[in-house]
């Protein structure tokens, strides 16, 4: 299951990164159609500043010219 999750996301990170830059709802909603079209159903997405950031391993975007990045935690049940 973790290979999953990080498979989705590297998929995010190389599409995003070609991406021009986006409005953050946008991006947060293309990374969630991607993610639920991947069969997760248990998830969250965040869109916080940089300095919220606390692990890069879970930034799936950035938003707003950089000044904002989108958050992945897979919620176990």
């Amino acid at each position: 299951m973790k290979r999953f999750a990080l498979a989705v996301i590297g998929c995010v990170l190389a599409t995003s990164t070609l991406a021009a830059p986006k409005p953050c709802e946008e991006l947060k909603t293309e990374i969630e159609a991607k993610i639920q079209a991947q069969g997760v159903t248990s998830y969250t997405l965040e869109i916080v500043t940089n300095d919220e950031v606390h692990d890069q391993n879970m930034v799936v975007g950035t938003c707003e010219n950089g000044t904002k990045k989108i958050i992945y935690q897979k919620n176990d049940r």
